[in-house]
């Protein structure tokens, strides 16, 4: 018999952190990964990617694509924007520490989808795909768990893609995959002590605390002993070896941000942002493939500027601080970093009640900063016009976007397939009419 999640949960042993550990079992007598999968691998330069999404969409203006020229209905307070370290390169005044390591990374100014919708245009951009198709295609996440993690030797407790700290809701990050490769989502926040990371840290439960329940239920588990031997108990009692190591062990230290220096944690900004920007650098340390940053509060309709002035420094110190940690340990040549939101923000502020000078949805024309894995720095792909409303040049898809990054992870985005429930295998990537109007994967910036 094998063992499935309804066994697991009604044992009461394992809890939460007994769930993460489904690799190891079946859900309904299936395995957990397609059978059938084809990846056509080339040389990776990547293995790893930390996505920073700027939940709601943040402002290409006020970013990466500042248009100082286009006076105040566009600019608004915030029309000073400054140089990098890159001659001929400038970003938005309120993104200093950005600025200074701006030959670490590349600025896609043309990014279009045309979407103004936030569930849509989030599906466009983290898919690849056209909304409304016949199909739930996956995210790239999924797509990295199930080639770089269950269906790719990946060994940690950790699960292979991990959302700090919740979910959008605005599509399935699976998609046709299937709930097995649905990312994991930490919960709590990691700016607290302790992080309280579902399932692994319960902050009103000691550490010792859990090795005296752990006893008890020793010794009250007689019918654990009676199965000795059998392998569906000797799997169980591997799956709570590897709960415990969570909960108590190595592996869930990784959530542990007390472990770091006050001058470290002072660096990424004492926030949810930077706080989570450190997260993710740990993760991948230890080897976890994706990890995506789920930033909130990026859909300024109103009052937008005053949202800007607390936003935007906390991800200039958090993004700036991931940057230049990756590269000082020597990762960022062999992690991607990717930024943006689903769509960019109207370039005409709506000044009149009810917003207050907010900014709308905006697909025409938005932008997405890029950083390692093969990535190179202090480079602009592509431009939107004097006022930031559409594309200037270079037309960016997200599906270059998407294939690019799986290009540089080693996955041949043509040719790798994934499996579908009826029985097709798909491109990572659509082809022909499929497709948007980009101009295929980034090569100037690979």
């Amino acid at each position: 018999m094998d063992i499935t999640r309804r066994h697991i949960i009604r044992s009461g042993v394992l809890g939460a952190a007994g769930l993460l550990l489904a690799p190891r079992a079946t859900m309904a007598g299936r395995p957990l990964w397609p059978s059938r999968t084809s990846a056509s691998l080339r040389k990776p330069r990547a293995t790893a990617v930390i996505q920073v999404w700027l939940w709601g969409g943040p402002s290409h203006l006020d970013t990466f694509d500042p248009k100082p020229a286009a006076g105040y209905d566009f600019c608004g307070q915030l029309d000073k924007p400054i140089p990098t370290n890159v001659d001929g390169i400038v970003i938005g005044e309120l993104l200093p520490e950005l600025a200074k390591r701006a030959d670490r990374y590349s600025l896609i100014r043309s990014l279009t989808h045309g979407i103004n919708a936030h569930e849509t245009a989030a599906y466009s951009v983290q898919t690849g795909r056209k909304p409304g198709e016949r199909l739930v295609y996956p995210g790239m996440g999924a797509v990295v768990s199930l080639f770089k993690g269950y269906a790719g030797g990946y060994k940690g407790l950790i699960p292979p893609y991990v959302v700090l700290t919740e979910l959008q809701g605005r599509f399935s990050e699976a998609g046709f995959l299937g709930p097995r490769y649905a990312p994991f989502a930490t919960g709590g926040d990691p700016a607290q002590n302790p992080f309280a990371v579902q399932g692994v840290v319960t902050p009103s439960v000691s550490e010792q605390r859990q090795r005296d329940r752990r006893a008890l239920l020793h010794q009250l588990d007689t019918f654990g002993a009676l199965g000795r031997g059998q392998a569906t108990f000797e799997a169980f009692a591997q799956g709570e070896e590897q709960a415990y190591e969570l909960i108590l062990g190595e592996s869930g230290k990784v959530f542990d941000l007390s472990q770091e220096k006050d001058e470290v944690r002072e660096r990424y900004g004492r926030n949810t942002l930077g706080q989570s920007c450190l997260a993710a650098r740990r993760l991948v340390e230890r080897g976890v493939p994706y990890v995506t940053i789920n930033a909130k509060g990026w859909d300024t309709h109103k009052q937008h500027f005053q949202a800007m002035r607390q936003k935007l420094p906390q991800l200039d110190k958090g993004l700036a601080s991931l940057l230049q940690d990756l590269d000082e340990r020597g990762l960022l040549d062999s992690t991607i970093v990717w930024c943006c939101g689903e769509f960019g923000r109207t370039p005409r502020v709506a000044w009149e009640a009810p917003w207050n000078g907010g900014r709308g949805h905006w697909g025409q024309v938005f932008s997405a900063l890029v950083a390692g894995g093969g990535f190179k720095g202090g480079r602009v792909v592509g431009a939107s016009d004097t006022r930031g409303e559409e594309v200037k040049d270079r037309p960016v898809a997200p599906a270059d976007l998407m294939g690019s990054m799986y290009e540089l992870l080693g996955l041949d985005p043509e040719t790798t397939k994934l499996p579908s429930p009826d029985g097709q295998d798909i491109r990572l990537t659509p082809a022909g009419a499929e497709r948007d109007a980009g101009r295929g994967r980034l090569s100037e910036i690979m």
